[in-house]
């Protein structure tokens, strides 16, 4: 195998626009694609999966929302090795366009999935190509600024500014597509945009010049035989996977949905578990690193949480807004708003605020006045939990009888919106700061779990929310409110004493 060069692209030479490299304008497009791919996919999933009058597989709620859970868990903790793949074997590059094409492909089985074993089967291809995609453009977007600083710091700002486009643009098309067309058109949708954005990828790739092309194999602690033995590793991972869904189409097992679900949650917290037991007592921590580590296991349980409550988006809230939300507009011949329409408002509204919210941390910064990593932690998650209090309002109008004002539900997202800018910007940054040097790396991955176990968590709370049972609503919301917040409020309460523990780290 020819080995690839080992150096990055100097952004101060080469074709420029506004000041960042061309090649940034490349990765902008093909992630766009894809994000609307992956939002669009999550706004339609759980309304087909619990659909019966239009196409869709008819599973009761419980059933559907453990298969969202797995889903969106499954497109994260699935960046573990298609981050591995591409340092060891394939490089970033490679990684991206493989990945796009099991997307196009596992959308393309969407679009076909007539029966239940092609629909899961593409969803578990969409999964495999997120894992190889998501973790790697975002690594060749670094590579692009070899410099480091400031403008790097710039150009990934206008990148995410594409993934929210993306997930504005998705929700809104395929939801549009699914009312006039149908289901199937609404999935073919996402192999399309997929399809635009591997284009893009390819047509205009020669301005990444050599980013995404290194990978740790070329340094020599990799050799041909070790490769060798990385390929083997990939090809039996494919092959269990593989041979689980064959047997299971096949009717050699059923697998139930559910005790998946709550078995992978077991598993994956197990893990969690004992990787944090292992840092702290065999991995020859000194004082300070073991206090630096606790300050990671805290925000890993914030992070866990916020999660767990956040991705009710597009679960029991998607099916709320489908059931119980008055969706007409009057002065267009009461047009009803597509359900999904509504998964759009949380990329706006990070559109809206993003930059609001970052001068606000530094005119706070400049007095002395910017909360901890810890103390933001706490203020978005009671930010999520209030969020709630407009679903209390709204689950007590329906079981009064009446329908849901839209505003309410649109509240609770703009809420949610303010708790994700106040936590996720901060954490994968606070980790990679407070992690020693030589666990940095595998710190980058347990925050991946820490998103992917609250995701797989949203989907069995989901399941136990009863949206058909309009009475217990109300005081079903109302725990969600109590337990957040009260979570928050915690995790506020601690952060003086946890930021003590993070020794010097701003």
């Amino acid at each position: 195998m020819n080995q690839p060069t080992q150096t990055t692209p100097d952004s101060t030479q080469g074709p420029q626009i506004f000041g960042h490299p061309r090649g940034l304008a490349t990765l902008f497009l093909t992630e766009m694609g894809e994000r609307f791919t992956y939002y669009g996919m999550r706004a339609l999933l759980i309304l087909f999966l619990a659909d019966s009058a239009r196409g869709g597989f008819g599973f009761d709620d419980k059933t559907a929302s453990a298969i969202y859970g797995l889903y969106i868990s499954a497109s994260y903790i699935l960046c573990l090795p298609g981050g591995w793949i591409a340092d060891r074997l394939i490089g970033a590059r490679r990684a991206v366009w493989h990945g796009g094409v099991l997307i196009v492909i596992g959308n393309a089985l969407l679009a076909l999935g007539s029966t239940p074993s092609t629909f899961f089967g593409g969803l578990i291809v969409i999964t495999c190509g997120v894992g190889m995609l998501k973790p790697n453009v975002s690594a060749m977007v670094a590579d692009l600024y070899p410099e480091g600083g400031g403008r790097r710091d710039a150009g990934f700002t206008i990148f995410y500014m594409g993934i929210n486009i993306g997930g504005f643009l998705g929700p809104i098309v395929t939801g549009l597509l699914g009312v006039a067309y149908g289901w199937n058109v609404a999935f073919a949708a996402g192999a399309v945009f997929m399809i635009m954005g591997l284009i893009f990828f390819k047509v205009f790739g020669h301005y990444l010049g050599n980013a995404g092309m290194q990978m740790s194999g070329a340094h020599g602690e990799h050799s041909a035989s070790n490769r060798k033995h990385s390929w083997m590793i990939v090809g039996a991972m494919v092959g269990v996977i593989l041979v689980a869904y064959l047997l299971a189409v096949a009717g050699v097992y059923t697998i139930d949905p559910l005790t998946l679900a709550q078995t992978t949650g077991f598993v994956l917290f197990a893990v969690a578990i004992g990787y944090f037991a292992y840092i702290f007592l065999f991995a020859g921590l000194d004082t300070t690193e073991r206090k630096r580590m606790a300050v990671i296991l805290f925000l890993f349980i914030g992070c866990m949480l916020f999660w767990a409550g956040f991705e009710q988006t597009g679960a029991s809230l998607n099916l709320f807004a489908e059931r119980y939300v008055d969706r007409t507009i009057g002065w267009l011949g009461n047009w009803e708003i597509p359900t999904t329409w509504f998964q759009s408002f949380n990329s706006m509204f990070i559109l809206i605020f993003a930059v609001p919210f970052s001068m606000l941390w530094v005119a706070l910064a400049k007095r002395n006045l910017d909360p901890s990593a810890p103390a933001k932690f706490g203020l978005g998650l009671i930010m999520l939990g209030l969020g709630f209090v407009f679903m209390v309002w709204a689950a007590n109008i329906v079981s009064d009888g009446g329908k849901a004002m839209p505003y309410l539900l649109i509240l609770t997202y703009l809420l949610h919106t303010y708790g994700e800018l106040c936590l996720s910007p901060v954490g994968l940054s606070y980790v990679t700061k407070l992690a020693p040097a030589r666990f940095v790396s595998q710190m980058m991955g347990v925050w991946f779990l820490a998103t992917s176990l609250g995701n797989l968590s949203a989907g069995l709370l989901s399941g136990i929310f009863e949206t058909t049972n309009v009475q217990a609503m109300p005081g079903q919301f109302m725990k969600f409110v109590i337990f957040i917040c009260a979570a928050g409020v915690v995790l506020l309460l601690l952060s003086r004493p946890v930021k003590k523990l993070m020794v010097g780290v701003k």
